[in-house]
């Protein structure tokens, strides 16, 4: 069972430090968990996130090494009684990884490298650790056959009694042979225990080498970290305010929440197991499809445009009558509608597919961003920045729509096209393509 699970945690660790420098989509239990949000039924993604609420991903995380453990278990059980068994269970393991890296949107070659490396490093670590284990079984059956003397009798030659004594198995005499000569050279005497030293000290190394890779790949992997581009940002001042709040905005009633919704209470649901990074210098959002003019703005562009700055809320699909998955905030950003007739959008143009960086797509109705709302680019939440985790440096706010159709973050790409042409994330499981809130 031990073989087993130092096994999967060379594996992982290692697998963990090489995603350090590819980058996290080829991380094997990032992109086994990122795997099972697709696969999740809807039913059970509700299930989740009514359960579990914003501890959701967590949950996933941990139900998935809990299974992993189980597994591992497994494998190595059956690596110690046939090596070959072992090989096959971490075959599978490294293949559930490959698959899983490789159904990522935003895969490329390199993110098969995590669990390749991985992998390899686990099967040298169970070869070591299994002929430990066939050592320390070979020393358990020479003593056997060297004659160990019943528990009585060695108690009585003192190894309870007088500890400066110790038995030593026996040997067959040869004939002739004087008393208390040395035994002879060619049966040496059994070494108890230097198999279970062996796969100790083995395992213990590698223990140790699987929390280094582990902590290791997770600093690399935070060298991207956006925050000091994100506290350098200065905001334009908006060309349009959004309105002051008048007296009494606030009912104070136990159980309401406010009428502003705080950024770091602000509620958070989608499908990103793995925060991305996204540097305001790297990047850029295409327009194209059904336009007169592709259009490719970077994040200066963006600055750069007059800035609207409103209240709007937005909600989950998932949130129940007085359920947590809602909230309102002073958003700032550009005029939605003004880029898409700056890019002259044809006629039959019904959605937006609008891409995120880690490849999630969300389908937003073109007629509501067109018909005088404040649908906005947005940049900024609450006076500030937006936080890492919803969505800097920007990312889609669109009113009167439940957020699988109107809040697509970490922005990277909208195609006008038709409903027909295209279809979104969650419309391909099963989801009302437009998903308008009636109160």
């Amino acid at each position: 069972m031990f073989t087993g699970l130092i096994t999967a945690a060379v594996a992982l660790g290692v697998g963990q430090l090489v995603a350090g420098l590819t980058g996290s989509v080829g991380s094997p239990v990032v992109a086994v968990g990122g795997a099972s949000i697709d696969l999740t039924p809807p039913p059970l993604k509700d299930f989740a996130i009514s359960t579990f609420g914003s501890n959701d991903k967590t949950a996933l995380v941990t139900g998935i090494l809990v299974l992993l453990a189980v597994f591992a278990a497994v494998i190595g059980v059956a690596a110690v009684r046939r090596f070959s068994y072992g090989v096959a269970g971490l075959a599978v393991f490294t293949a559930i990884g490959l698959a899983a890296a490789l159904s990522r949107p935003t895969a490329g070659a390199a993110d098969v490298l995590p669990s390749l490396v991985g992998g390899a490093a686990g099967l040298f670590v169970m070869w070591r650790l299994v002929q430990a284990a066939h050592e320390d079984a070979d020393d358990r059956a020479a003593l056997d056959e060297a004659g160990e003397p019943p528990a009585r009798a060695r108690s009585a030659a003192g190894e309870l009694g007088d500890p400066g004594t110790s038995w030593v198995p026996r040997s067959p005499v040869a004939p002739g042979t004087p008393p208390g000569d040395p035994l002879p050279a060619s049966r040496p005497a059994a070494m108890p225990g230097s198999g279970r030293r062996q796969f100790l000290v083995t395992g213990g190394v590698a223990v140790a080498a699987a929390g280094a890779s582990g902590l290791v790949g997770r600093v690399l992997a935070e060298r991207g970290d956006v925050s000091r581009a994100r506290a350098a940002i200065k905001l334009p001042a908006p060309v349009q305010r959004a309105p002051a709040l008048p007296a009494g905005a606030d009912l104070h009633i136990r159980g309401l929440s406010p009428f502003v919704t705080s950024s770091n209470s602000f509620y958070r649901v989608d499908t990103a197991l793995v925060v991305p990074q996204v540097a305001p210098s790297s990047w850029q959002l295409r327009i194209h499809g059904m336009v007169a003019h592709e259009m490719t703005l970077t994040f200066d562009d963006l600055l750069k445009l007059p800035m609207l700055e409103d209240w709007i809320t937005l909600c989950c699909v998932s949130n129940p009558v007085g359920g947590p998955y809602i909230g309102n905030a002073r958003w700032l950003g550009t005029s939605l509608s003004r880029l898409l007739r700056a890019a002259g959008i044809r006629a039959g143009a019904e959605q937006l597919l609008c891409t995120s960086v880690d490849g999630f797509t969300s389908g937003t109705p073109v007629q509501t961003v067109m018909d005088g709302r404040d649908a906005l680019l947005a940049i900024a939440m609450n006076g500030t920045p937006l936080p890492v985790a919803h969505g800097f440096p920007a990312r889609l706010v669109v009113p009167g729509l439940y957020g699988y159709v109107s809040a697509c973050k970490w922005i990277t790409d909208i195609k006008v096209t038709t409903w027909a042409g295209e279809a979104a994330y969650w419309i391909t499981r099963g989801w009302s393509q437009q998903a308008p809130i009636k109160t």
